[in-house]
């Protein structure tokens, strides 16, 4: 039978924190100064005074994550970013000593906003969860808020910023570097990272990624080409995109899509010739579908991360059960080996070296192939969750299974009876069958030893259900089952056992199903519960 592999892929691990380990080399500090300068050029759009004070600015969002990296020894190499900045992208008309200022100014209330990412998030990454994305949020609008009050006031004492345009200046500069954070931010975090860089490469690299694209063409053309002369009130269809990109590749879609959708806005605004305060409003819209699709995408990612999680537990748990029908499937084997080692003793303390003992020496090879052919598929079904097939008799599984029962039940005073069942064949992979039958069995046990004696009963039967199925019974005169506990028995982690996991019929459906049958509770004042397994011909087949 094939086996399938199945990957376990946390996404949120591309989001890890980059905390400072280390001082910048020359690469990352040409990396930060181009890329700061590069980014403020490219935002350098409906600039107040000419000043950097516009609806866009992306900027900061890299000196940001460059400070969360390095600490304080990158901030030399931000401020020089900011000056090349103002020198050559802003021509700002200030004195040397007054630009140096505002530079070194701008980078310790930067500097400020990075070290209480670091504090409050060190533990854990940015982006992993709701509670990080929300804290970075506040304390990025926040702080740019207060950068935003204190760089504009400088601006003012310098005489850059009249007097009667302090607010305005102050609202256009947070706006722009608010959001130019909260929607460059992901997305620059994702490019610094390796990891990222191969998730983010993998998403683009796939045809969903041509329809996210496209959607969002699409939504553009229509908030500020239909929407544009009625007050763009069509601009919340541009969520469909960042919507259905974070509901199908969680933040790592968000991040791509909404920056699709920032580009395409500045690039909109820009065609159109909007002015600046229409631009400071559709920003801040921006932001908010940004967020949004942020959100969303944590969401997903945690969904994820969270199924993965509870995928694994239950392989593990499932192990720990196949672990128990493999010890009971290697002592055969190891039995005979050590009978088999004995008898080859004996045989050379005779002087036998003839045919005797090359037949008992080739069973005793015989026996350790098989003791490694099932450690084999214990390694197989915890690596991968391989089943391997192999035909079987009803009547042989059911022994098999019900054997080890046979003393507890004289023990416990427990009247366990297996009837005879129909002749007919199963493909499936024993032990895990007889891991679910055992399972069915325990429960049951455990049903009805609180049972006075006398009334300690457990049937095990089966029937043709239908053409091609069986259905096996596992009735006992245990208390029964409830509708309000048949709703809840098959969930993980809902167990009447003081020392139980809930895991074990949670498993037991999961096999079942895997072979293409089904298992369930009967509601009734006794237990009751059926499982239904497709059959592959005649009993004589399996034989």
């Amino acid at each position: 039978m094939p086996k399938h592999t199945v990957h376990l892929i946390n996404r949120s691990e591309a989001f890890s924190p980059m905390l400072p380990t280390q001082k910048p080399g020359w690469r990352d500090v040409l990396t930060l100064v181009l890329g700061y300068v590069v980014l403020d050029w490219a935002s350098y759009i409906h600039p107040l005074h000419g000043l950097n004070i516009t609806p866009w600015s992306p900027a900061p969002a890299l000196g940001l994550l460059f400070l969360l990296r390095f600490g304080r020894s990158a901030a030399p190499a931000l401020a020089l970013a900011i000056l090349i900045a103002d020198a050559w992208v802003r021509n700002l008309p200030a004195l040397l000593p007054i630009s140096i200022g505002l530079s070194v100014l701008l980078t310790l209330g930067y500097w400020a906003v990075a070290e209480v990412l670091r504090h409050r998030l060190s533990s854990r990454s940015i982006f992993n969860d709701r509670r990080g994305l929300l804290e970075w949020a506040g304390i990025v609008v926040v702080g740019t808020l207060l950068n935003s009050v204190v760089f504009v006031t400088a601006l003012s004492l310098v005489n850059l910023i009249p007097a009667g345009e302090l607010l305005p200046a102050f609202v256009r500069y947070w706006v722009g570097d608010g959001v130019g954070a909260l929607v460059s931010m992901p997305l620059l975090w994702m490019l610094l990272d390796e990891r990222g860089r191969t998730q983010l490469r993998a998403m683009v690299l796939t045809w969903e990624s041509v329809g996210y694209l496209s959607v969002t063409g699409m939504a553009l053309w229509i908030a500020f080409g239909i929407g544009a002369a009625s007050d763009f009130k069509y601009f919340y269809v541009l969520f469909l995109p960042i919507v259905w990109a974070a509901a199908r590749q969680g933040l790592a879609g968000a991040v791509f899509s909404a920056a699709m959708v920032q580009i395409g806005i500045i690039c909109s605004v820009l065609w159109l010739g909007y002015s600046a305060v229409t631009v400071l409003e559709i920003q801040a819209l921006a932001a908010v579908l940004a967020l949004f699709g942020f959100f969303i995408g944590v969401v997903v990612d945690e969904k994820q991360r969270v199924s993965a999680e509870l995928r694994q537990t239950l392989r593990l748990a499932a192990a720990g059960e196949m672990a128990g029908a493999l010890a009971h499937e290697l002592n055969q084997p190891l039995t005979a080996l050590s009978a088999y080692g004995t008898a080859c003793e004996q045989l050379l303390e005779q002087g036998d070296t003839g045919e005797r003992l090359r037949e008992t020496i080739k069973r005793m090879v015989t026996e350790s192939f098989r003791a490694a052919d099932v450690v084999s598929r214990l390694r197989d079904f915890f690596r991968t969750g391989a089943t391997r097939l192999e035909p079987i008799t009803l009547e042989a599984l059911l022994a098999s299974a019900t054997s080890r029962f046979t003393l507890k039940a004289e023990q416990l005073s427990i009247e366990l009876t297996i009837d005879p069942v129909p002749p007919c064949a199963l493909l499936v992979d024993r032990l895990q069958l007889e891991v679910v039958l055992r399972n069915l069995l325990s429960n049951a046990f455990d049903a009805v030893s609180e049972q006075p004696a006398g009334n300690r009963r457990i049937r095990v039967s089966a029937y043709p259900e239908e053409a091609g199925r069986i259905c096996v019974r596992v009735e006992d005169s245990g208390p029964g089952i409830s509708e309000a506990t048949a709703a809840r028995l098959f969930e993980a982690f809902q167990s009447s056992k003081a020392s139980g996991l809930g895991l074990g019929l949670v498993i037991s459906r999961a096999i079942v199903e895997a072979h293409g049958g089904h298992l369930w509770a009967e509601v009734a004042a006794h237990g009751l519960l059926r499982l239904v397994l497709p059959t592959e011909g005649k009993a004589d087949d399996a034989a």
